[in-house]
């Protein structure tokens, strides 16, 4: 009866703790509302600055492609309508990998993936921000940078083809490091610097050519929307599996944990991107008018910083530039 009452006593009292950590759990706030605050406000300032940058980018990469005689191909109608298909089937992909095969290798291969594209991509939006304070700031230091050119030709036909000089060789060391720091901790820092830069450069190359296609574009991805997150679990699914950085975070805790805090509040690169490359097209009009101040341009950015908790709403000044044209 004695070892029968002690193994009850260890029962209730592993029961007691288990009561008492659910209970904590459950009543404790995760976050606070000054901590919501601070996060969702965060969010909407890093939800402009690359679409600011960006739009500047479209501009210089659009200058920089008629310059060398390369054809700017814009997105087609046809292209924004099957969009979406492309976007659902990419998804349902993605859903079937993660009920049927393990969702940490699929991960570790993600992380693999996002880790060198993500590289890439933050040394070049680096890079150019380095170039441009080096040439306003320090001009005799730019003109002494030196520059490299690797040229791989195989049966006379062109293989790899770079230039860069040492301050992208640099960036690229260190954005290299960022990398690193992404796989092995995946701190949210590392997650918004890289998402970052897939934001920037998505605004940079995706080229709008007029008001129509971009209405195509948005109305099939409102449906997209809908449907699967409301018609299915699939995208709700994916989201919860899918562990890379193509969502800007914040803490809701920040205040309480600061930088280690693990109760976050998200914003998809989505809702930065479909907004930012109409913001860049009206950049793109600006400049084709020669408008000093960016008129439309500064309009519409203003409309998104005044509401850029409804991405679906964005597009309605870009009709007023289409009555301009």
């Amino acid at each position: 009866m004695s070892s029968e009452g002690q193994i009850m006593d260890q029962i209730n009292a592993t029961l007691a703790e288990a009561i008492d950590q659910v209970t904590n759990s459950t009543t404790k706030p995760k976050s606070t509302p000054e901590g919501m605050a601070i996060a969702y406000g965060s969010l909407v300032v890093m939800a402009l600055i690359p679409i600011f940058y960006g739009s500047f980018r479209s501009v210089g990469f659009q200058k920089e492609q008629k310059e060398s005689g390369e054809k700017v191909e814009p997105m087609s109608r046809k292209e924004a309508a099957l969009f979406p298909l492309y976007a659902s089937c990419a998804l349902v992909g993605l859903y079937v990998f993660f009920k049927f095969f393990s969702k940490e290798h699929i991960n570790l291969l993600l992380s693999a993936y996002f880790f060198v594209l993500g590289t890439i991509s933050l040394s070049s939006v680096f890079s150019n921000f380095l170039e441009y304070l080096m040439g306003r700031f320090t001009p005799n230091l730019a003109r002494k940078v030196d520059k490299y050119h690797f040229l791989f030709n195989k049966n006379q036909d062109e293989i790899v083809n770079l230039e860069f000089d040492t301050k992208d060789i640099a960036s690229f060391l260190a954005c290299s490091g960022i990398g690193v720091w992404y796989i092995f901790k995946k701190h949210w820092i590392a997650n918004n610097l890289f998402g970052f830069a897939f934001a920037i450069k998505a605004i940079e190359f995706i080229n709008l050519n007029n008001v129509v296609t971009g209405c195509i574009l948005l109305c099939g991805l409102f449906v997209y929307d809908i449907f699967w997150v409301f018609g299915t679990d699939v995208m709700v699914t994916v989201a919860k599996s899918f562990d890379a950085p193509i969502k800007l975070v914040f803490p809701q805790d920040f205040l309480e944990n600061g930088f280690f805090g693990n109760h976050f509040a998200m914003l998809g690169l989505g809702d930065i991107v479909i907004p930012g490359i109409f913001i860049a097209l009206l950049l793109r009009f600006d400049v084709s008018l020669n408008r000093g101040k960016n008129g439309d341009f500064m309009t519409l950015f203003k409309y998104e910083e005044s509401s850029a908790d409804e991405p679906e709403d964005e597009p309605e000044p870009v009709e007023r530039t289409k009555k301009n044209k």
